[in-house]
């Protein structure tokens, strides 16, 4: 992924410090935290919206964090993958991690639950999914959203169905047992059961391609906003903390919970429209598969972790609350500026020149 334009001293710093050669970078670190503070201040003054706010929705803040998970996946172009793992870049990164999470926490308490066997966790999980009495993404784009918007919304969704399932693999090494087994079954379909072209993040580039979208690895990161990349880095930031490997079981159960309704809507929003098998088949492809996956994330997953390990039982299901509500946030913010009769990119003409 090309290093993307920097949009606060923060994200300018990083991107400064990732051209060079790796080393000490303290201003990388004292940019972090006052990129920290700012958000703070603005997040003071949001009213209503205050819980919302703050670095879940900074720009500078999200664009960085991303940028510095990167170096975990398949880094940046141009950039010495040495950066990986250079102290002063992750002792930034943990500022800005301890902010974020802080954030999630206060946006979402843990699930009040008796919940205890892996059956009781599972059923937890499925009436948390089912609990959603919010506007739906999925219903306004089956039944109104514009050729336009449609194709916004898949841009907004690269940003991390491109390396779909990545972020939940981090967990493979930290779990044993049954609740190990059940993430292979799960990624293993994802990643096409081992043949080339099946990958998940692959029929994604296809359905990219079939709109005349640009399918490269991260091409439209400069034109989304931050509670699309706070969506993006909620996954690598529980997936890549072994301590929150609870969260990360949580978080792909309910992924998987309200996925597969979800993706039949989508593809009759494109089907609509015109478009054909050659856009729709992520879509429909996820329609049979995660009405599958939802039952193993659930309780083979989540459900046996929590019961195996009781001490994550509590992130488990806040895992799964968090990616509710923070997704949540990031479909909102489309949906606003969809209704309101605006484009939810901050460079609309990415899409228009596709």
């Amino acid at each position: 992924m090309r290093v993307p334009a920097a949009r606060g001293p923060l994200s300018s710093a990083l991107a400064t410090a990732l051209r060079g050669i790796p080393g000490p970078v303290p201003e990388v670190r004292a940019a972090a935290e006052a990129a920290v503070a700012r958000a703070a201040v603005g997040r003071a003054g949001a009213g209503a919206d205050a819980r919302a706010g703050g670095v879940l929705a900074d720009d500078d803040v999200q664009l960085a964090l991303l940028c510095m998970y990167e170096l975990h996946y398949r880094g940046l172009d141009g950039v010495d993958e040495a950066w990986e793992w250079a102290p002063d870049l992750l002792a930034a990164r943990a500022v800005l991690e301890e902010a974020f999470e802080a954030a999630v926490r206060e946006l979402v308490p843990v699930p009040d639950t008796a919940a205890r066997t892996a059956d009781e966790v599972a059923e937890a999980l499925f009436e948390l999914t089912s609990d959603d009495a919010g506007p739906s993404l999925s219903g306004y784009v089956a039944k109104r959203a514009s050729d336009e918007q449609l194709r916004e919304f898949v841009v907004h969704r690269s940003i991390y169905h491109l390396k779909e399932a990545d972020p939940h693999s981090w967990a493979l090494p930290r779990l044993t047992g049954r609740a190990k087994s059940a993430l292979i079954e799960v990624q293993a379909d994802e990643y096409g059961g081992g043949r080339p072209g099946y990958i998940h993040s692959e029929l994604f580039a296809g359905t990219m391609r079939a709109l005349g979208l640009d399918d490269t690895y991260g091409a439209y990161v400069d034109a989304v906003p931050a509670p699309t990349l706070a969506n993006v880095n909620l996954m690598s930031l529980f997936g890549l903390h072994r301590r929150l490997r609870g969260a990360i079981a949580g978080h792909l159960a309910a992924f998987e919970m309200t996925s597969s309704i979800p993706c039949r809507m989508y593809g009759n929003g494109f089907r609509r429209l015109g478009y054909g098998e050659d856009v729709t088949r992520y879509f429909d492809e996820h329609v049979e598969a995660d009405a599958v996956h939802e039952q193993i994330a659930g309780r083979d997953l989540a459900g046996a972790l929590a019961e195996a390990e009781p001490q994550v039982r509590d992130d488990v299901l806040w895992g799964a609350a968090a990616y509710l509500a923070v997704d949540g946030l990031a479909g909102a913010q489309m949906l606003d500026a969809w209704e309101a009769g605006r484009s939810a990119l901050r460079t609309p003409t990415a899409v228009a020149a596709a």
